[in-house]
């Protein structure tokens, strides 16, 4: 079977990781603990692992419901636990009166450490408490050079995972008939925009799909793709449901409110 065919050319290389990490565990009868993966790149993970009965895999983020997670591939005579995830929980100790944190600050400053952004996974937000998940094996790091988020001057707090603040997302679910599936008409039928607008968005880079951007309007999109474009918020294609009698397509979709 050409695995392969399952996925967009882009996606290889993963796809080539996610088989090594698979042949690793099956050969060396030991468990294989990998970054914190998108949704999309824990469905190949999950594709290509599928329900083997020696290699089993089971995904954490730090809490329920969490999108960037870890994922533990492990030989069936493993039991893990939370613990074998190693994710260790920050929380930002700031002058709160002053100052507001945003999500794009905290990713923006995180990155500027010069680690991957597999090494973080969620950024949670709720008033003015800002945390974030990172690898353990980086918390020391972290520790020592996050110093300003921004132009605030804060300093970390390790916490345990149960102290995690619980996302609150609400998402909107709406039935919509695009004319194809490219991404630029996708957008105008999901944000009620124009088609010329939507392809402005996917040209100027303020469009990602999958957490990958896009800048080429006639990329196809698929089931279970997320889409967000700046400023407008994020969509998920549920489902695909076929064409009408006009030929246009029918799709299940939710909106982030």
């Amino acid at each position: 079977m050409n695995i392969y065919q399952h996925f967009r050319p882009e996606e290889r290389d993963f796809i080539d990781q996610a088989i090594g990490w698979k042949e690793y565990v099956e050969h060396s009868y030991a468990p294989k603990l990998t970054d914190f993966l998108d949704p999309r790149e824990q469905q190949i993970v999950k594709t290509i692992i599928g329900s083997h009965s020696e290699v089993k895999w089971k995904l954490f983020g730090g809490n329920n419901g969490a999108e960037r997670q870890r994922t533990l591939i492990y030989p069936e005579y493993l039991e893990p636990d939370t613990e074998d995830f190693q994710i260790s929980l920050f929380e930002l100790v700031y002058a709160k009166k002053f100052i507001s944190i945003e999500h794009r600050q905290v990713l923006g400053s995180l990155m500027s450490l010069g680690l991957k952004r597999g090494k973080f996974g969620d950024i949670l937000l709720k008033g003015d408490q800002v945390q974030f998940f990172a690898a353990a094996e980086i918390a020391d790091y972290v520790r020592m050079n996050l110093e300003s988020i921004g132009r605030a001057g804060i300093s970390l707090k390790e916490i345990p995972l149960l102290d995690a603040i619980q996302p609150e997302e609400v998402w909107k679910e709406l039935s919509v008939t695009a004319s194809s599936l490219r991404l630029d008409t996708m957008i105008s039928a999901l944000y009620n925009i124009s088609r010329q607008k939507s392809q402005l968005y996917v040209q100027q880079g303020t469009v990602k799909v999958n957490w990958t951007k896009i800048e080429n309007p006639a990329f196809e999109c698929g089931e279970g793709d997320i889409i967000s474009v700046r400023g407008l918020g994020r969509s998920k294609i549920a489902t695909i449901e076929g064409k009408t009698k006009k030929e246009k397509w029918r799709v299940i979709a939710g909106r982030q409110k």
